[in-house]
């Protein structure tokens, strides 16, 4: 953390004085044109560089005025506290005085300004001021027991200098509570030395019997008006503690907080997939649960029999060609083929691959699901017999499953018979990943209707795909901002239709509003009612929710 914790002293005779103060000093960036044994030499001069800026600072401040017992802390001679940091290098150096001038400077200020104006209520406890010029500093006041000074006690603070405001302030909780340990360890020892001097020498009525001079007065107590804190605590090593106190403050204020990515809200798919999740661990719990009845085995059996024998997470285990992207999958089938079969897609209508390879039809499954909604996406990746549209819009099947008549002539489906290219009983072990040369893909459906005009998400999917530019990632980022964009167009027109029941005329001005309209209209409508089934139920419960409470709220 680039901040410097200070321990200050109001001073008797010399007013607010800096007593001791910690400092993190980061290393240097490595330069890559220096060798080992170089920057091994850097870290030495660095080290000596450190501590005879600490003996300068100490003899240049006693040079600049006289200082008692109490304004000094450590020895014009003595070269510090030196602390480092394995993990990152960065050393912590206490010392009475910063090392560089500026630094000096601000924590002068922050001193005076601690022990003078800006105190608390009660001169006891922590405060918040500062500037973007000076530094921003927390400080916390606090009185310490000594028998021999005026009014048997002395006052002092803590400080820490900062120039992020920001992070000083959501420190606060933090620098408060670890400051007060410190702080009530230094009254507490403090407090039984000055139990001690009074049962030996009762200072009170020493003073009350005593003829009282203010010339006199600090002679009075045989010259020690200004104590050290060492002698009022009876601590040998109380300076050596409190930089190891004031080290860790700084370490762990800097690295209890961390910047985050804020993704914001979570997305409709991930609503639903938490919904999915949700319900199938309340579904296990209630077969674990249930006393007689079907078991989990004849389950997971008659399940296997509705065709639903293969999940995504099995697809690596097929050996054999895959398609690996939309743009491949559009330059094997063509880019009519591919329209037509994406148009499908998007329209809610039901896909249908039949072919012998699971492996091959499942990767296109797994790349054509990226044009939908989660919640708006029902497959069985490949079956031993046909199932119907209301239980899956992406079906797979055995190459001799027979497809019924209704389907077959029905407009709202469509039919990849997956069949062997002659080339590929001629064709090496050198070219299995080369799909074209292994099957050929004949696309067929009962629908009439151009889809050369709609929908306009489709059309912006093919620019993106045609474009050889766009890397395969930057047109799936391209995709997933598309169908964030149709979402949120698809939330208004729930609310407008759905929740609010508004008519045909207000749902075309909301459909003039969304880019809705115009050229391949009709398409733009179907994807945006198909893609309201794919709402989440979290979602959907919110907004009535949230309606119904501001019907009553009206109401009242």
């Amino acid at each position: 953390m680039n901040a410097l914790v200070a321990l200050c002293h109001f001073c008797e005779l010399h007013g607010p004085r800096t007593l001791f103060c910690t400092e993190a000093v980061h290393p240097p960036p490595p330069s890559p044109q220096a060798g080992a044994s170089l920057s091994g030499e850097r870290d030495r001069d660095a080290d000596r560089e450190g501590e005879g800026l600490t003996m300068r600072a100490n003899s240049s401040a006693s040079q600049r005025g006289d200082m008692c017992e109490g304004c000094r802390s450590l020895p014009a001679s003595h070269p510090g506290f030196v602390s480092i940091d394995e993990e990152t290098g960065i050393r912590f150096l206490s010392h009475q005085h910063p090392r560089q001038p500026q630094l000096f400077s601000v924590v002068r200020q922050a001193c005076v300004r601690s022990l003078s104006c800006e105190v608390c209520p009660g001169r006891e406890g922590p405060i918040f001021f500062g500037d973007e010029q000076h530094g921003f500093v927390f400080s916390h006041t606090f009185f310490i027991k000594d028998s021999l000074a005026r009014g048997f006690q002395r006052w002092y603070s803590i400080v820490m200098v900062a120039m992020d405001r920001i992070y000083l302030i959501n420190s606060w909780p933090f620098l408060l509570r670890h400051l007060r340990l410190t702080i009530q360890s230094l009254q507490s020892t403090a407090l039984k030395v000055f139990d001690g001097e009074q049962c030996v020498c009762p200072q009170r009525a020493v003073r009350m019997n005593s003829a009282f001079s203010p010339a006199v007065f600090p002679h009075q107590r045989s010259g020690n008006a200004a104590r050290s804190l060492p002698s009022l605590t009876q601590h040998p090593n109380l300076w050596a503690s409190l930089h190891s106190s004031f080290s860790w403050l700084l370490k762990a204020c800097g690295s209890r907080l961390t910047e985050k990515l804020l993704e914001g809200a979570p997305t409709e798919d991930t609503l639903v997939l938490i919904e999915r999740q949700t319900e199938q661990e309340e579904e296990m719990s209630c077969w674990d649960g249930a006393e007689g009845g079907v078991s989990r085995p004849q389950r997971q059996h008659s399940q296997s029999e509705l065709g639903l024998m293969w999940d995504e997470g099995k697809l690596e285990e097929f050996p054999g060609p895959k398609f690996k992207s939309l743009r491949h999958l559009r330059q094997v089938l063509g880019a009519t083929d591919f329209r037509l079969l994406a148009w499908h897609v998007l329209m809610g209508n039901q896909v249908i691959w039949r072919g012998a390879d699971p492996g091959l039809i499942q990767s296109a499954f797994t790349i054509l699901k990226t044009l939908l909604p989660v919640g708006c996406v029902r497959s069985v990746q490949y079956s031993a017999q046909y199932e119907e549209a209301y239980r899956c819009n992406f079906l797979g099947l055995s190459p001799d499953v027979p497809i019924p008549v209704h389907v077959s002539s029905s407009e709202f489906s469509v039919l990849v018979d997956v069949v062997n290219s002659e080339k590929s009983s001629v064709c090496s072990s050198d070219c299995d990943d080369d799909i074209p040369l292994l099957y050929q893909f004949n696309i067929s459906s009962a629908n009439q209707q151009p889809t050369d005009r709609g929908p306009t998400l489709l059309n912006k999917v093919e620019v993106a795909l045609s474009n050889e530019n766009l890397s395969v990632d930057v047109v799936s980022h391209c995709l997933l901002c598309l169908k964030e964009e149709w979402m949120n167009k698809v939330k208004v027109l729930f609310k407008f239709s759905k929740v609010d029941g508004r008519g045909r005329e207000d749902t075309q001005k909301v459909l003039a509003l969304l880019g809705a309209t115009g050229p391949g209209e009709e398409d733009n409508v179907r994807l945006l009612k198909f893609w309201m089934t794919g709402l989440s139920k979290t979602y959907k419960s919110h907004l009535m929710t949230a309606v119904r409470g501001g019907e009553r709220h009206v109401s009242q």
